[in-house]
């Protein structure tokens, strides 16, 4: 069979394992999400003997260490997917829920029902928990995902899709409901990205490049995000040792991920006393300036203007000093990418007027960045973090993977 028939019969089988899953009762959605976990945990040796595979192969090829931090199945890692099946298990789920319910003035009754997406995509690179949490929200809401992850991580890939296959199929659900294409081949991207007639929604997580190149390439609606150029600002009045931790955990804590802290904005009030705090706390980690920053700071590196836009995914922070929040704001506006913004305050009105100005899928005040994220805001787990805007802004859970349909209750009513 070629590669295009093959990538053509995977998604008709999800389109017509989609329409099974949108009916079934939601117990039973649960306890496939329980199989899947227990059969993760059954088969952990096997998944972490083919990670290794793919670390290995990750280390030959140079890959960076933020990259293959986040191929890296532990322990950890491992007991997260499994925490995060069985939370979203836990769920309300939302399909067939009704809302916004009227009954006009010639007696139809008129309501939303919550219904699934359908079938949906999932394009990714080099973090395997993606293959599970995907394929958790999606069962939950009632769709077929079809997982493309990235070579590099091709082993992990298919060791997860066969714990995940046998989970589901001892609770009944059809096999098409999950499905991992089973090809490096990047021809094989192409050809999902063409499949309208059967897939709903495509979801690409990794890379700029990657993102760029399927938005371009598909004639499917797809929900993403380019990068997270994340910034935290330190205002005057803000409580500045707090400032320090905050600063801390955002940029180093995990800095190869999408809502690590990128820029430090600190007002010129309290630059002096600050960012001396700041710099020793953050030992290990390249800054980089402004001119105010560096007459602070002389071990810092002269900030260029193709600093204030990127996103390292490193322990590289850029850092500039600005007169106030307004500075701090119009920065923001200048090269955020509507990812997450952080302000830290003690200053109530100021703290109100940033979250309602500011234009991001999260805006925080008093915290690190690295909230956004679909379990630290309470939905279980993400399938990714949306910053379009059209129909999901911030990261994706269960409901993100719903939409509704108008529904009707009439008693003979005609249209005149």
């Amino acid at each position: 069979m070629s590669l295009e028939n093959q990538i053509i019969e995977i998604a008709k089988q999800a389109r017509t394992a989609a329409r099974i899953m949108a009916a079934l009762p939601a117990e039973q959605k649960n306890r496939a999400l329980f199989a899947i976990a227990r059969q993760l945990e059954k088969d952990k040796d096997v998944i972490q003997a083919e990670n290794a595979k793919d670390l290995a192969g990750a280390r030959e090829n140079g890959l960076s260490d933020a990259m293959i931090d986040r191929l890296t199945i532990t322990d950890k890692v491992l007991a997260g997917m499994v925490e995060g099946l069985e939370y979203v298990a836990g769920l309300e789920d939302p399909v067939g829920t009704l809302s916004d319910s009227s009954i006009r003035p010639n007696g139809l009754e008129i309501a939303r029902m919550r219904i699934p997406l359908g079938v949906i995509g999932i394009i990714y690179e080099s973090r395997p928990n993606v293959t599970v949490d995907a394929a958790g929200l999606c069962l939950k809401a009632g769709n077929a995902v079809i997982l493309r992850g990235g070579s590099e991580a091709i082993y992990s890939n298919q060791a997860l899709a066969r714990a995940i296959e046998q989970g589901i199929s001892t609770q009944g659900l059809p096999a098409g409901a999950v499905q991992v294409i089973p090809t490096p081949d990047r021809a094989a991207v192409d050809i999902m990205l063409k499949q309208e007639e059967y897939i709903d929604l495509i979801i690409p997580r990794g890379g700029e490049g990657l993102i760029r190149h399927v938005v371009a390439a598909s004639s499917i609606p797809v929900l993403k995000h380019y990068k997270g150029v994340c910034h935290a600002y330190v205002d005057d009045l803000a409580d500045l040792d707090m400032g320090v931790n905050i600063v801390l955990n955002a940029k180093a804590q995990r800095p190869g991920v999408c809502n690590a802290l990128e820029t430090l904005l600190v007002h010129e009030g309290v630059a002096q006393k600050f960012l001396p705090m700041a710099h020793k706390a953050l030992a290990g980690v390249t800054l980089k300036g402004c001119p105010k920053t560096c007459a602070i700071l002389p071990d810092a590196l002269p900030a260029t203007e193709a600093d204030w836009p990127m996103e390292y995914l490193d322990l590289i922070l850029a850092v500039k000093v600005v007169k106030d929040m307004d500075d701090a704001m119009a920065h923001i506006a200048a090269y955020g990418s509507n990812h997450t913004e952080a302000i830290i305050t003690t200053d109530l009105n100021r703290s109100r007027r940033f979250i309602r100005e500011v234009d991001a899928s999260l805006v925080i005040v008093n915290a690190s960045t690295r909230f956004n994220d679909g379990g630290q805001l309470g939905l279980g787990a993400e399938i990714g973090i949306s910053t379009s805007k059209l129909h999901a802004y911030g990261p994706m859970g269960i409901k993100e993977l719903t939409t509704t349909k108008f529904v009707a209750w009439g008693n003979g009513q005609v249209r005149t």
